[in-house]
């Protein structure tokens, strides 16, 4: 019997959705420094973060002593609609590679909005909907969160209106379609709807925008519509804690087949995939106990933990946002617009690097786009599934590391995340097919630019 012909998915019954989410920050060795309010540069209160978050969300936000925080039963219910998620043994890619090595990937795409955002989305949508909110307000890159929080609102009954990054809006018009069939309003950032918008944009007209930018204009229009909250689909620690749910359905999945990973790989952004999915073997490490070689993947043209600062930084470009600690290239760097994917935020979840500063994460890599969608071609003709471009930063190095297994004969276990599809990434696809893509790395000077605006913080 060929691989291909044996069983490959690990499936958890529905009975075996984790009926809590766990918060890493109760086990790190020293947690992440507080969030720091702009103005007074004192950690952040509830009271503080309640005109801009939904309040049971800043609790979660600011809780740093329970280890598990239980998951209502009306978001395990729709969880039940796509969870658990398959754990995949990629054994035709593994032959395709002649490694050794063991490849397996945590699925997150099996959803309508075709990515791990929905874990958070709905969780978000749902304490909105018990306060009594009209409506929230949130920013998208790549369209990915955007949908999955417009099927979140749509679910419960919320208005939604969406800011997405210019660029990406015009590289990806499908999932600003996704998101108005849910009754979502979408918003090319920077806009002129907002003051923040238009000040950007009276600094450079043809700005592609970034995330950072987004998150600007999405929080002003929280504050100044009543009956609205803002929601953030990565980098906070509420969303971190949703997206535990991957890494435990993980690990039940390994358990049931008597495995454990040696390497966790997962593409970084703002962090929500990277976290979600190796926060409960993180676990183990801050325990004591055996645990992978953790690596994170961002793309070359944002290199916020390969080449970023560890500082207390605005989250946002028009810096009204409270201040954090993380690796960040500066809140007012711009990625360049040739960049296909969504990993376009100038920083890192405050969790995620204080674990690497620490040495927690062993190592981040940045990869060139021409070489995340070789890779994720590869991982397409051999496994049947088109990757989205941020899932294939993360396979990218999963096939590195496979061919280093070749080469040394070990047989370790990988896992990645693959947290969502590709298909609605087919522009970018069809560059790389063409020939057509380009890689950009920012020059040294490039980068000084934006570090130049982060904020000169004594704590």
């Amino acid at each position: 019997m060929s691989k291909q012909q044996v069983a490959y998915k690990t499936y958890l019954s529905e009975n075996e959705i984790p009926k809590a989410w766990y918060n890493i920050r109760a086990d790190m060795k020293t947690d992440h420094c507080p969030i720091l309010h702009p103005g007074t540069l004192k950690p952040v209160t509830v009271e503080d973060l309640a005109p801009v978050f939904c309040d049971e969300l800043v609790k979660q936000e600011l809780n740093d002593k329970d280890r598990f925080i239980e998951i209502p039963e009306p978001i395990r219910d729709f969880y039940k609609m796509y969870r658990p998620s398959p754990l995949v043994r990629a054994y035709c890619l593994e032959e395709a590679l002649q490694t050794p090595a063991k490849i397996y990937y945590k699925y997150e795409g099996g959803n309508t909005s075709g990515s791990h955002k929905l874990n958070s989305a709905i969780a978000q949508a749902y304490y909105a909907k018990e306060q009594g909110l009209t409506g929230v307000t949130t920013e998208t890159g790549a369209g990915q969160w955007g949908t999955a929080m417009a099927m979140a609102c749509g679910y419960f009954g919320l208005d939604l209106k969406v800011f997405m990054v210019k660029i990406s809006a015009m590289q990806k018009p499908y999932r600003k379609t996704v998101m108005e069939t849910f009754g979502a309003s979408v918003t090319p950032s920077p806009s002129d709807t907002t003051n923040i918008g238009r000040k950007l944009l009276e600094n450079d007209p043809e700005s592609g925008g970034s995330l950072g930018c987004a998150i600007s204009e999405a929080v002003e229009a929280a504050v100044t519509t009543e009956g609205y909250k803002y929601v953030l689909g990565s980098v906070l620690n509420q969303v971190l804690l949703h997206q535990s749910i991957i890494g435990q359905e993980a690990k039940a999945a390994f358990e049931k087949l008597g495995e454990y990973p040696d390497i966790v790989i997962g593409c970084a952004g703002g962090g929500s995939n990277l976290g979600g999915l190796m926060s409960p073997f993180m676990a183990d490490k801050l325990a004591g106990k055996k645990a992978p070689y953790f690596i994170a993947v961002e793309p070359a043209s944002c290199p916020s933990m390969t080449r970023g600062k560890f500082a207390y930084d605005f989250c946002d470009t028009g810096m009204v946002t409270p201040l954090a600690k993380m690796y960040t290239l500066g809140a007012t760097y711009i990625p360049s617009s040739n960049h296909a994917g969504g990993l376009r935020y100038h920083g890192m979840a405050p969790i995620l690097s204080q674990l690497y500063h620490d040495g927690y994460i062993n190592e981040a890599r940045a990869i060139m786009q021409s070489d995340v969608f070789e890779a994720a071609t590869t991982f397409a003709r051999h496994e049947g599934n088109l990757p989205a471009p941020e899932s294939a930063h993360a396979i990218r190095v999963a096939i590195d590391e496979a061919l280093k297994c070749k080469e040394t004969g070990e047989e370790k276990t990988i896992l990645f995340g693959l947290s969502g599809t590709g298909y609605f990434d087919l522009g970018a696809y069809m560059l790389y097919n063409e020939g057509k893509m380009t890689d950009h790395i920012p020059t040294d000077e490039e980068l000084q630019r934006g570090f130049d605006a982060i904020p000169k913080v004594a704590v």
